[in-house]
């Protein structure tokens, strides 16, 4: 097929060097595929490289602790990741002895591993017939063929399905899968497309009809949450007081400061009037903001965090269980949220 032959020829002359290409264990390029979800290839491969480092097997990442792995998570946010990776890992060692498997079919049976994933990891290390369709293949498909269902519907997913399995060179899926998704990365970029010199363009429907920054379409997800987050510094020379995220909300079992949440930005005045806040720490209190109140994203949810220093006259007043003292020398080995480890590297702890 044209299309097809274009893309793989395009790929041979611009494929990216990754490491996960040169090889053909899907250990470790299910190590790539997950860790690159939601992730730059930028900002991921230095994660890839230490996971790999750190656990070379499947089942050394199994036999880690999760707390091992959440640390070395750390930073790369949607923590729900990093869990599935280890319980899919003790899944493998456990009833698949130690053998990570290939088949698409059963790859979808592992935890945190769906369409798009079994898809990538059975082509790329034993090139199985499946078509990949992440992001970057839906722009491609739909600038191209001029698709405006939405990406993200029912109708859209069964579209470009059909489309992707079409195209599909069932000779060659490993090359034909990384080209299509390098070509979406690198050259049918989202913004600034490099439609000039692209070998497609005397056949791509969107370029002629004008359509190229108006596809693909997709679904407006549902309005997000508004979160206001006060966080509390409180240390004493050599411990930092630190809350360990119950379940149930967002980044479970995850270590940060103290927090109290609230329906608006606080200000100082605010917080020493907080009920709340005076049942931990009392009245006689000194604050100081550390950081003014910064926006984290997360999937439907806006976090507003404000970042206080709590100067103490005597003990806390009351310690809730979640709360406990740690030396700032043990600090690292604790497994973080992205919102308090970057507070935590732009600080001097």
């Amino acid at each position: 097929m044209i299309f097809s032959a274009a893309l793989q020829d395009w790929y041979r002359q611009h494929k990216r060097d990754l490491p996960w290409r040169e090889t053909t264990d899907p250990y470790k390029i299910w190590l790539s595929e997950i860790i690159l979800q939601q992730t730059r290839v930028e900002q991921g491969m230095p994660y890839y490289l230490r996971f790999v480092e750190r656990f070379s097997t499947v089942v050394d990442f199994a036999n880690a602790e999760e707390d091992e792995i959440l640390q070395l998570w750390q930073g790369l946010g949607y923590y729900s990741r990093g869990r599935n990776m280890h319980k899919a890992a003790r899944i493998v060692r456990d009833e698949y002895g130690g053998v990570f498997p290939v088949e698409y079919s059963t790859l979808l049976k592992l935890p945190g591993i769906g369409e798009y994933t079994a898809a990538a990891i059975s082509s790329f290390s034993s090139n199985e017939a499946q078509a990949v369709l992440d992001g970057n293949v839906f722009r491609v498909l739909a600038r191209y063929y001029g698709i405006d269902t939405p990406i993200n519907s029912t109708e859209g997913k069964k579209i470009f399905t059909a489309i992707a399995r079409e195209n599909l060179d069932r000779e060659h899926p490993a090359e034909y899968n990384q080209a299509i998704m390098d070509f979406g990365a690198i050259h049918c970029k989202p913004k600034q497309p490099l439609c000039s010199e692209c070998s497609l363009s005397t056949s791509c429907h969107a370029l002629h009809q004008g359509d190229v920054a108006r596809l693909p379409v997709k679904l407006k997800s549902k309005a997000s949450k508004d979160r206001y987050f006060n966080y509390f510094i409180v240390s004493d020379g050599e411990r930092i007081l630190m809350s360990r995220r119950g379940a149930g909300d967002v980044w479970q079992h995850l270590y940060e400061f103290p927090l109290i949440e609230s329906e608006r930005t606080l200000d100082i005045p605010d917080v020493l009037e907080n009920t709340e806040f005076v049942q931990y720490f009392g009245q006689k209190v000194t604050l100081k903001v550390l950081q003014k109140q910064t926006r984290h994203v997360l999937s439907h949810q806006n976090i507003y965090a404000t970042f206080f220093q709590v100067r103490l006259d005597g003990d806390l007043k009351q310690k809730k269980s979640s709360w406990d003292y740690v030396f700032l020398k043990d600090l690292d080995k604790l497994a973080k949220h992205k919102l308090i480890f970057t507070f935590l590297e732009r600080s001097n702890f």
